[in-house]
């Protein structure tokens, strides 16, 4: 069963408190799920259309897994700590193998 991947990358971060508090809450419920980070902090180059902005990419053993995580209370709280403190775009891809 091929792994998953949470993509984060940010096109600003207006609050960094409401970060914080997000990233407080989301880690452990990402673990919960099996989700590790493979990578997460400021790009440290940005080509074509990219921002050179901060930039997270969480494995997760299974697409599944990946969409329960996401849809789960204790994510769906984390993104509540978030709120209006980044603009982001999130995508969940299946990988390859």
């Amino acid at each position: 069963m091929p792994k998953a991947y949470l993509v984060a990358t940010y096109h600003s971060v207006s609050d960094p408190e409401k970060l914080a508090a997000y990233g407080k809450l989301a880690a452990p419920t990402m673990a919960s799920f099996g989700g590790r980070f493979l990578t997460r902090g400021t790009a440290a180059a940005a080509f074509e259309r990219g921002l050179k902005e901060r930039v997270t990419i969480v494995e997760f053993p299974s697409l599944e897994t990946a969409m329960t995580f996401h849809g789960s209370r204790g994510y769906q709280e984390a993104l509540q700590a978030l709120g209006d403190g980044a603009a982001r775009d999130v995508r969940i891809v299946e990988g390859l193998e």
